[in-house]
């Protein structure tokens, strides 16, 4: 593996999709990215670590862009007496926020960046302290906080005014503030202020035993709680050149699209239920209701939190159990197959769809915009497909496409994708492999890495994990997880400029972002 244009030493890492990893200097961090710009790949994501275990008061700012040829791990260290590093803004739009988060938890900063507002950090930490910083607390006192206003792009002309909108919403959801600047009901500019879920889950990963965090990741997000599992088992085995057995593979795939078809199942009845189609909303709730209520009898939970363990799964799957799954997919099928055509049929609801929220193809590559909404847009990315990790490299996964980029083509690539899945689940079923669905994972001694690649329902989920598995007890130096809406948010600010205000829920619901994945 290699990045066209840049000589570098990679190592590949143990992991079952192909990644790499290696450590550059200030000019190759550039020169990384302007090839990366060039051969058409991406950034998945950027965070940074504070090295201090390692050089006193150190830091290393890191990368992950994905390729043709899988995804590369890049590792710049810092200097001691000035941590900074060469902004990505340039080469990645969806690189600033992820870079403003970094100065937040860290205190390293991307020289040159036009935006250094503050992001994650709402003017309640410490002054002076940095909550990924080694020798600070987890619960640090707020005492000495500098709670400032934060600085909102104003759009100035006749008749222009705001809307704020949250961040306490009016339903049941998690808290974002978006303020609209508008004439009449048409928006000029939307601007986001998220961050107000952050829990500190990146420091707490770092108190937990590597072999117990799995729980904690499961609970990044909870309606992606099996890929961000997934992603973090396969970091972790990867850290220890560990292979699961065959079993535990296919049963993890099974977990995962069931997964995703929940996640459909759910948007789509709320998409209707937007566009004043209470009935799809009532239809759609109760399959997903039955889905849910399955998957606690089969795996123990509605969600199947903790389902996905160390070394394979928590639990097997029986006859029975497999039966039962593989008749709830054939009646899903053919309840949502005429669920379709009655929203492709109603007159109304196509009104409301078709041409709103329009993101072009070209703004989905400029501005990053991945995953789901991605694929909506022209995108066609889908690591089940493009890097088919065991067992789907055993399945041929399709993947759903659409250029028209507006709501109703990412209503339509969620009905492909849940047919596509209902299919899959079928697949896995009968090819499910004899043999054990658990193996006893140990770690070994000495420094170690891993990263784990896993296309959850809302698109592709990134763990990466570094260990100091020392002769006397294993340690996490550094968990970072990346939910694929740090890309996807900043695309909704384009994807509403246009349309009235009233039709902003109905576009946010087309994407689905989530909250507490991107506010950790």
């Amino acid at each position: 593996m290699r990045i066209p244009g840049l000589t570098l030493e990679l190592d590949r890492l143990s992991a079952p999709l192909p990644i790499w990893r290696g450590s550059v200097d200030a000019d190759a961090w550039q020169v990384a990215a302007r090839a990366v710009t060039a051969a058409d790949g991406r950034l998945v994501a950027l965070w940074g670590s504070d090295r201090s275990w390692r050089e006193p008061g150190g830091f290393a700012v890191c990368a992950a862009y994905a390729l043709a040829d899988g995804l590369v791990w890049l590792d710049h260290p810092l200097p001691v007496d000035a941590p900074t590093y060469p902004d990505l803004a340039p080469f990645f739009a969806c690189a600033v926020r992820m870079q403003r988060a970094a100065a937040d938890l860290l205190g390293i900063v991307a020289a040159g960046a036009r935006d250094t507002r503050p992001w994650l950090d709402h003017g309640a930490w410490p002054l002076d302290q940095f909550p990924l910083h080694e020798q600070v607390p987890a619960g640090a006192s707020s005492a000495g906080a500098n709670v400032v206003d934060y600085p909102f792009v104003r759009v100035a002309g006749d008749g222009v005014h705001e809307i704020p909108v949250g961040p306490v919403h009016a339903g049941i959801i998690e808290p974002g503030h978006f303020r609209f600047s508008v004439v009449g009901e048409k928006v000029l500019r939307l601007e986001e202020r998220l961050g107000y879920a952050h829990k500190g889950i990146e420091k707490r990963f770092t108190q937990l035993a590597p072999l117990e965090a799995h729980r904690l990741a499961g609970r990044v997000s909870g309606d992606s709680t099996v890929a961000y599992t997934w992603a973090y088992c396969m970091a972790l085995e990867s850290a220890a050149t560990f292979t699961i057995p065959a079993r535990a593979r296919w049963l993890r795939a099974l977990l995962l699209e069931r997964e995703r078809v929940a996640n459909h199942l759910g948007d789509l009845g709320a998409l209707g239920n937007d566009a004043a189609l209470a009935f799809g909303l009532t239809q759609f709730s109760r399959l997903r209701e039955d889905w849910l209520r399955l998957s606690k009898e089969v795996f123990g939970h509605r969600l199947m939190m903790d389902c996905v363990v160390p070394g394979g799964t928590a639990g097997d799957v029986d006859c029975a159990a497999a039966d039962r799954m593989g008749r709830q997919c054939d009646a899903t099928l053919l309840e949502v197959r005429e669920l379709r055509s009655i929203f492709d049929e109603h007159a109304g609801l196509q009104d409301r769809f078709i041409g709103t929220g329009h993101v072009s193809p070209e703004l989905a590559v400029e501005l990053g915009l991945t995953g789901l909404a991605g694929r909506a847009s022209g995108r066609a990315m889908d690591l089940r497909h493009d890097h088919p990790w065991p067992p789907y490299d055993a399945l041929s996964a399709k993947t759903a496409t659409h250029r028209a980029g507006d709501v109703a083509a990412r209503v339509a690539v969620r009905f492909l994708e849940l047919f596509e899945s209902l299919r899959l689940i079928r697949a896995i079923l009968a090819g499910l492999p004899a043999g054990e669905h658990l193996a006893d994972l140990r770690l070994g001694v000495g420094a170690s890495v891993g990263a784990g690649w896993v296309e959850g329902w809302r698109g592709e989920v990134f763990v990466a994990l570094e260990l100091d598995n020392a002769a006397h007890g294993h340690a996490i130096r550094r968990c970072h997880c990346h939910d694929p809406s740090w890309q996807n948010w900043p695309v909704l600010e384009h994807a509403v400029i246009g349309n009235i205000v009233p039709d902003f829920p109905l576009i946010n619901k087309s994407f689905n972002l989530s909250y507490s994945g991107h506010d950790l």
